[in-house]
């Protein structure tokens, strides 16, 4: 049996580690982060459940930047590229990386599905919407400006307190799907917030609805504080 984890594997041998565990996938994220920035564009790792309302949030956003915005996405799935094609019918030009088995996107497979590129010319903000997870999506940086996570009414509002490390590196929480809340009696915004307040350093919680647009000026908002942050006064 292994004497460390117990799990019975007689065959298990011990090496001897020379680099982290994921020093490539940082080496992948620096170089990323590096073209985001001489390019100017704000990248924004979005991530949250399955269900989350991670693409329709995008949808909303375009809606309501108007054009004023220039947006693009990267659209992360186990399989299918649904995900995208709904971006791509929302004028949100959009690329799917299908991922197979894997639970979460990493740095390596951002960079590959931005070798061809469908949009031309400059972008302002571009969206990674990771793979519907609260676990593995934390651990992978992607060389993003910005950690965005989804958090949906009806998953409840014990979350955060279950999922410490999504909520702990996040840079802001969406709640998602607010307009159900007069379906939703128990649900509470406030213990959100409170749940939030014990994991998240600096917590920051915005209320919105996808479907009717309530609380997304205040989400377009602090994408233009980050942009501001990251390049000044374009």
């Amino acid at each position: 049996m292994c004497d460390h984890c117990g799990c019975g594997d007689g065959g298990v041998v011990t090496v001897e580690v020379h680099e982290r565990i994921l020093a490539s996938n940082e080496r992948a994220a620096a170089h990323n982060r590096a073209h985001w920035l001489r390019e100017h564009v704000v990248a924004v790792n979005l991530m949250g459940s399955p269900g989350a309302g991670k693409t329709a949030l995008l949808e909303a956003t375009a809606r309501a930047a108007g054009g004023r915005l220039r947006l693009a996405a990267l659209a992360g799935d186990l399989a299918t590229d649904r995900d995208a094609e709904r971006l791509r019918a929302a004028d949100i030009p959009a690329v799917s990386i299908t991922t197979g088995s894997a639970c979460h996107l990493d740095a390596a497979l951002v960079h590959s599905a931005l070798h061809d590129p469908p949009w031309h010319g400059a972008i302002d903000l571009l969206f990674m919407e990771n793979v519907g997870n609260l676990v593995c999506p934390a651990v992978y940086d992607l060389g993003e400006a910005a950690r965005v996570v989804a958090l949906s009414v009806t998953e409840g509002e014990d979350k955060p307190l279950k999922y410490p490390v999504m909520f702990h590196k996040a840079d802001v929480v969406l709640l998602t799907k607010i307009d159900l809340l007069p379906l939703l009696p128990d649900i509470s915004i406030e213990r959100i917030r409170d749940a939030l307040a014990h994991v998240m350093p600096e917590p920051l919680l915005l209320p919105l609805s996808a479907r009717t647009g309530e609380g997304i000026s205040s989400w377009l908002d602090w994408l233009d504080e980050r942009r501001r942050r990251l390049f000044g006064d374009e």
